[in-house]
C-alpha cells in the first residue's frame, strides 16, 4: 500500500471507525432507554432523563457527523468533551480495576478525537476543513 494511497482512505477509514462506536452507542440507549435510565440513576446523575436525551443527541448526532465529515473538528470537539465526565463516572478503573480497558478505551478515542480536531476529516468528507 503506497502512501498516497494511506493519505487518501485512511482518514475516511478512521472517521468510518471512530463515529461507529457512537452511532452504535447512541442507538443502544435509544432500545434499551429504560436500563439506561436505570444505570444512570444508580450512579447518582442527577436528571437522568434529560442527561440521556442529551447523550443520544452527543452521540447519535456527533457519530454521524463525524462518519460524513461534516463539521468534524466541531463533531470530534463534543465527543472529547463528552468523554471526559462519561470516564470519570461510568469507567474509573481506581475503584473497579475491572474497568481499566474501558478507561483507556476512552483515552485512545479521545485521542482520536484531537486528531480530528486538529487535521480535519481529510478526503471524502462532506466539507473539507481549513485550519
Amino acid at each position: 500500500m503506497t502512501c498516497n494511497m494511506l493519505k487518501q482512505y485512511g482518514p475516511l477509514a478512521g472517521r468510518i471507525l471512530l463515529a461507529l462506536i457512537f452511532i452504535l452507542a447512541g442507538y443502544g440507549k435509544i432500545n434499551g432507554w429504560d436500563g439506561t435510565l436505570g444505570y444512570m440513576a444508580s450512579k447518582g446523575l442527577p436528571m437522568p432523563e434529560v442527561l440521556l436525551g442529551l447523550t443520544i443527541l452527543v452521540e447519535l448526532g456527533g457519530g454521524l457527523l463525524l462518519l460524513l465529515g461534516f463539521q468534524a473538528r466541531w463533531a470530534a470537539l463534543a465527543l472529547f468533551l463528552f468523554l471526559i465526565p462519561v470516564t470519570l463516572v461510568f469507567h474509573p478503573f481506581w475503584a473497579d480495576p475491572e474497568q481499566y480497558n474501558a478507561f483507556m478505551k476512552n483515552l485512545a478515542i479521545m485521542g482520536g478525537m484531537l486528531y480530528i480536531m486538529t487535521y480535519g476529516s481529510g478526503p471524502y468528507s462532506l466539507q473539507q476543513e481549513k485550519c
